[in-house]
């Protein structure tokens, strides 16, 4: 396999794209223009691509303990020291991007990459797991309005329902994982919380997420269809988990894409 893809198929890959979904989704619904909207996607995707990479190369061991033929770093395809390289260069590439936008924009990015590598080279494995993606997901938004030409700090309802999306993801994201990682010793807190707690965890979360930015919007139409939306997903997150934990991923993740889609829609008056 090309290093190269082998790198890529490294990075998880959806997730990734997903997240570059949102950001860039949210500098369009921000009102940044076209080439401050390129600037911010190539800043979000490298510094998933980063921490993608390294989560990876920092499970290598365990990944081939647990037989995971499937992950190319722990299949030989990629040496971990390249993959630490690349993911080195990726986090610069991110950080000297947004740097180009604002130093707002540039402070977000550094908290959402801090996080990242801050849970995959210590945090995982405690209950303190999910303040990674608490304060990774809160500063998504503010690179977005950190790329406008007066770059500002997000609202606070968007940073509120950011922050809480970024933990139903967290919960929802180990599901498919959940035995081998307990099996392996990892104790974080969707470990500890098992599949019921996630579940029922990413039901709480999901319309608190929607109110928190409806709240913020003050009532917009738009933010009270997204809530809605979010509400409603919250019984067929849990009957879905049962069955797939990625399904429930997909799930919490679907409705991501509809509020930053009630962002946009609205013209950036919920940011």
């Amino acid at each position: 396999m090309n290093p190269v893809v082998a790198l890529l198929r490294s990075s998880h890959p959806g997730p990734t794209l997903v997240v570059t979904a949102l950001g860039t989704g949210l500098a369009v619904a921000a009102g940044a223009t076209p080439a401050a909207v390129l600037l911010v996607a190539a800043a979000v995707l490298t510094n998933q691509l980063s921490i993608g990479i390294a989560n990876d190369m920092v499970d290598a061991p365990r990944d081939l303990a647990a037989g995971r033929r499937d992950k190319p770093i722990a299949a030989g395809l990629v040496a971990r020291r390249t993959a630490l390289i690349a993911a080195l260069a990726l986090a610069v590439a991110s950080l000297a991007i947004a740097a180009a936008l604002s130093p707002v924009a540039l402070i977000a990015d550094a908290l959402l990459l801090v996080g990242g590598w801050l849970y995959d080279l210590a945090l995982k494995a405690t209950p303190a797991s999910a303040l990674c993606y608490l304060v990774g997901f809160a500063a998504l938004p503010s690179i977005a309005t950190g790329a406008l030409a007066e770059p500002r700090i997000a609202g606070l309802g968007a940073t509120v329902a950011a922050a809480l999306l970024g933990l139903a993801a967290h919960l929802a994201n180990v599901l498919p994982d959940l035995d081998d990682d307990r099996a392996a010793g990892v104790r974080g807190l969707p470990q500890r919380l098992g599949r019921a707690g996630c579940l029922v965890g990413c039901a709480v979360l999901l319309p608190a997420t929607g109110v928190a930015l409806a709240l913020g919007a003050g009532g917009h139409p738009l933010a009270l269809v997204a809530a809605a939306v979010a509400a409603l997903a919250a019984p067929a997150v849990v009957l879905v988990g049962r069955r797939s934990g990625r399904g429930a991923f997909r799930i919490v993740m679907s409705v991501a894409l509809v509020l930053v889609l009630a962002l946009v829609l609205a013209g950036g008056a919920l940011l």
